[in-house]
């Protein structure tokens, strides 16, 4: 898994570095495929359920789950780019939230606060903690700061399969749930909006967007739970 992470987290850094005014989304979910096949492994999202595209690209108030087109990135915009990928038998998952050029400051805030509670989330994930500490602390920090957290998607356990039990919600009450022992992998994932917390699927079945049209950020890391604290295994 410590495999795949890096190879997910060196795919996100390369999208990273191409995302600019004028670039689609479909260039960018071509350039992680081109990576995946270079690296002998496969696209995780491809094909999973039906969902037709190698990246989720959700720009602006996509939350999750958008499907790439040819449609320009703008100068201001936002794009949330999720990615997953399976190498020897294991998956890697993670997300990222990329600025197109400049970007106002509410928008600066969203990012770094949406960052911010995957961090916080991340650090609840200590062995005998419960499973709702993190989703406690991903919940205090995004409201503390006056955004709101999506309840419809949530994190999730991850290993041999993309999705694996337990589901790991981004809000609730701490101390319920099961207690984290050494060597659980899970990807936390937290969703935050600056408006309203609702959501609705378009008519694709899969692409996600606030309700209120106003923005959404998502930040996601694959990370293992051990002695030492929790493990980052999608970062550079």
């Amino acid at each position: 898994m410590r495999t795949a992470g890096r190879m997910v987290a060196e795919v996100l850094e390369t999208l990273r570095e191409k995302v600019r005014p004028g670039v689609t989304t479909l260039e960018l979910d071509c350039l992680a495929e081109e990576c995946c096949h270079r690296w002998n492994a496969r696209p995780a999202f491809k094909g999973y359920g039906g969902f037709p595209f190698t990246i989720c690209a959700s720009p602006n108030d996509r939350v999750v789950h958008g499907f790439a087109n040819k449609d320009p990135l703008s100068d201001g915009d936002i794009v949330s780019i999720d990615f997953g990928l399976i190498f020897d038998g294991y998956y890697g998952d993670s997300a990222v939230t990329i600025p197109v050029g400049q970007i106002d400051s509410e928008t600066d805030h969203l990012l770094d606060v949406t960052r911010d509670s995957l961090i916080a989330g991340i650090e609840a994930a200590q062995v005998d903690a419960h499973l709702t500490d993190i989703s406690n602390a991903v919940q205090s920090l995004a409201e503390s700061e006056g955004f709101s957290i999506v309840r419809e998607f949530v994190g999730h356990g991850i290993g041999r399969q993309l999705h694996e039990e337990p589901q790991i919600p981004n809000y609730g009450s701490p101390g319920r749930g099961p207690k984290l022992k050494q060597g659980m992998t899970f990807a936390i994932e937290p969703m935050v909006n600056v408006g309203s917390p609702k959501v609705k699927v378009l008519e694709d079945g899969w692409t996600a967007v606030t309700v209120d049209g106003k923005r959404s950020a998502h930040f996601e890391h694959t990370i293992a739970i051990t002695h030492n604290g929790p493990e980052v295994m999608t970062r550079l």
